[in-house]
């Protein structure tokens, strides 16, 4: 690891010695904003988009599975997503997680209601 511009430790690996996207299982990442369709608002540099552009193509891929997290308040009314757009599988918040196809409340002992 070492410091990038803002001083954020990330890895030193260039080119080769890079694990490829298809082959982590799970990101987890935090969100600017989202919506209950699990469609995120990120920091705008398209980055995530392009590394993941793949999961775009026909439905042969099963990983990596996509988790955001953020606060409650960041939910958003509606987001429309654009054609490179990546949607979440699911995004988890202190009150609720939220998949595609509905959303799953979560009491205050942890448990799915």
């Amino acid at each position: 690891m070492r410091p990038n511009r803002f001083g954020i430790p990330e890895p030193s690996a260039r080119g080769r010695h890079l694990t490829p996207s298809q082959a982590i299982d799970l990101i987890i990442m935090p969100l600017v904003g989202f919506d209950e369709r699990c469609n995120r608002v990120g920091m705008g540099g398209g980055y995530y988009d392009r590394t993941l552009a793949f999961l775009r193509r026909p439905k042969r891929w099963r990983h990596p599975r996509l988790i955001g997290v953020a606060h409650e308040c960041q939910r958003l009314e509606r987001i429309e997503p654009r054609a490179w757009d990546i949607p979440l599988d699911a995004v988890a918040t202190e009150s609720s997680l939220y998949t595609p196809r509905r959303r799953k409340e979560i009491d205050s002992k942890g448990a799915l209601i």
